[in-house]
């Protein structure tokens, strides 16, 4: 098939154009949210960039749309209109913001675009309306048993933790550094020591690296820590579990069901965390003991093989003008098959799907 995207989120990227399709990534000079095409990744060849004006004349399967505007985009390039002329599917990447129990997902008042969630947690969550629902839970590529928790500190993960705050818990970090010295990786780390008030003994900012680097690195490590209070579930995170990195989690949103306790700790009680964390300083081979059972788990309920399939079956059913609130469950075995149905409605307009 021949599937187009905007490349927004690069790690489930990296995961989803490992398929056996073709993916069309917009590529405009200016870069940026709207055409950064494969954004310099050592992506397979069969994620190709495209000029937004060829798209026009393309042959298109199905198009996978992470942002409402994406809609009226279509539109414009191309004349069709998701849903109707053209098959397509919503991937929601995120936890609903504002009054949260009471959250309308933007596309909830229509029935011809299903919605993908990425966990049970979002789609539980979200109101999706009478949109037709899915579940596709994360897979990662299997970066190999790497950890060696040489360095006595705690790795963390966080994207633009001074502005997200309390969101991704960065306010907690200065209690998790009274255990161990915390190395934090992502972008938008600018001025993280001063805002948390960390010395340099305490924190030690290792910025945006490229995946095999950040795995390296993040590898020699004694534990990963996950603080995030109101997040969808970190890739990130998955990617030290599959590394054998022992966690400590705060028991938010999903980590309940992607961290199990024999692989560290998951709580909502950060004492109880800061306190494991210290034991795990203190005893290397637990650590390394706990690390190994976060890659099973990890590698059971979190590969690429069952990631891809669930997508394959999702974008199979599309392009064939068949839309239905199902089972489809990629990633954790336990909502992956089994049940019927619950809701069925048509993709008008786009009945026939393919090729267009």
């Amino acid at each position: 098939m021949r599937i187009l995207l905007w490349h927004v989120h690069g790690g489930w990227m990296e995961a989803f154009i490992r398929g056996p399709h073709q993916y069309l990534l917009p590529k405009t000079a200016a870069g940026g949210p709207w055409g950064l095409g494969r954004g310099g990744r050592n992506w397979p060849a069969s994620a190709v960039e495209i000029a937004p004006e060829q798209l026009r004349d393309a042959d298109i399967d199905v198009v996978v749309l992470q942002r409402v505007e994406e809609i009226g985009e279509c539109v414009r390039l191309m004349g069709r209109r998701p849903g109707r002329d053209l098959p397509a599917v919503y991937l929601e990447h995120n936890t609903p913001k504002g009054n949260v129990p009471a959250a309308v997902h933007p596309l909830a008042d229509q029935s011809n675009i299903p919605i993908i969630h990425v966990t049970h947690f979002n789609q539980l969550f979200w109101d999706s309306g009478r949109a037709p629902v899915r579940v596709i839970e994360h897979g990662v590529p299997d970066p190999g048993y790497r950890y060696t928790g040489e360095r006595e500190h705690l790795g963390v993960v966080i994207n633009d933790p001074v502005r997200r705050w309390r969101v991704t818990g960065t306010d907690l970090l200065p209690r998790f550094a009274r255990a161990a010295a915390l190395e934090v990786f992502g972008m938008g780390a600018d001025g993280l020591a001063e805002a948390t008030g960390l010395g340099a003994d305490e924190l030690t900012v290792r910025g945006d690296l490229p995946p095999e680097d950040l795995h390296a690195q993040l590898a020699g490590c004694r534990a990963y820590l996950h603080p995030m209070r109101w997040t969808s579930l970190g890739l990130s995170l998955l990617e030290a579990m599959h590394l054998g990195l022992p966690v400590l989690a705060l028991a938010a949103t999903e980590a309940g069901r992607a961290v199990p306790p024999e692989a560290g700790a998951i709580s909502t009680d950060v004492g109880e965390l800061v306190q494991a964390a210290a034991q795990l300083v203190e005893d290397p081979d637990d650590a390394r003991s706990r690390g190994r059972a976060a890659r099973d788990f990890a590698l059971e309920h979190y590969g690429l093989a069952a990631f891809l399939a669930a997508w394959d079956t999702v974008l199979s059913d599309i392009a064939d003008g068949n839309v239905t609130t199902g089972p489809v469950s990629g990633g954790t075995g336990s909502g992956a098959a089994g049940g019927p149905p619950v809701r069925e409605t048509e993709l008008s307009g786009a009945a026939g799907g393919g090729k267009q």
